[in-house]
């Protein structure tokens, strides 16, 4: 998808130069990829203590 995006030079730049990308679109396929990884592992880390499970884990690990 075609998209014209005013974004700071510099911040790009700098962008470029950490990451192991050559292109700016590379960067920022990379940074949205990134984000939304973030943003599904915090929506994942919501439930921790909320799922009540009665399930022996030793008979799922076949002991």
């Amino acid at each position: 998808m075609r998209t014209t995006l005013d974004l700071p030079e510099k911040l790009v730049d700098e962008a470029l130069k950490w990451s192991n990308q050559r292109t700016k679109t590379g960067v920022i396929v990379t940074a949205l990829e990134e984000y939304v990884r973030k943003k599904k592992i915090s929506a994942i880390r919501e439930f921790k203590g909320k799922v009540d499970l009665d399930i022996e884990l030793d008979s799922l690990r076949k002991r």
